[in-house]
């Protein structure tokens, strides 16, 4: 981490060199991962290359696979990391997402460092949401050390939650079968 511009800027000087380079980035190198950055330096650098983007498994499809199937409607992805994006436009986005009912993904929840991220996006979600939603919480989505907890919103900050923990919100329609999270399209049978 922190080291991105640098490693986009290595392959882009690598490419010019005409040598075949490959950027790994977890997760899908679109979201939330490399992709952007590295066209956004082949651009500042002129750099005239071709650029494939080789799409990857995202933390939130490989927690919502885990979890079962809350991700069945529509959703949105909220990183609570405020490095790179104010606080203040974070919880404005938290709110929107709350207020709109949409299942929401969690990113970056805390670190050892920040602490305060979580609890505030807590504090937001109850405004909007149950206590009794069904919150799923998913450590190190698969990979080896995978560890899976299903609670609920009031429940969700009695649990270890980390960097490499995301974190699913259900929605009004989400519920738990057969332990697993599952949220409703609206199918009448």
């Amino acid at each position: 981490m922190r080291q991105e511009i640098e490693r986009a800027k290595m392959a882009i000087m690598k490419a010019l060199e005409n040598k075949r380079v490959a950027v790994i980035s977890g997760g899908d190198p679109g979201i939330y991962g490399m992709a952007g950055l590295v066209l956004e330096v082949a651009e500042r650098e002129k750099a005239n290359i071709q650029i494939e983007i080789v799409p990857g498994v995202t933390a939130a499809t490989a927690t919502a696979a885990t979890l079962g199937a809350p991700l069945m409607g529509d959703f949105v992805v909220i990183s609570l990391s405020d490095i790179l994006i104010p606080w203040n436009l974070i919880e404005k986005r938290l709110r929107a997402a709350a207020e709109a009912d949409f299942v929401i993904v969690l990113y970056n929840p805390q670190s050892q460092g920040r602490r305060e991220p979580l609890a505030k996006a807590h504090e937001i979600l109850l405004e909007y949401r149950s206590p009794n939603t069904p919150v799923g919480i998913v450590r190190r989505a698969g990979r080896e050390g995978e560890e899976t907890i299903i609670t609920t919103l009031k429940e969700l900050l009695d649990h270890e939650v980390d960097m490499v923990t995301t974190i699913i919100v259900g929605n009004s329609t989400t519920r738990i079968i057969n332990q697993r999270m599952v949220t409703s399209r609206g199918y009448d049978f």
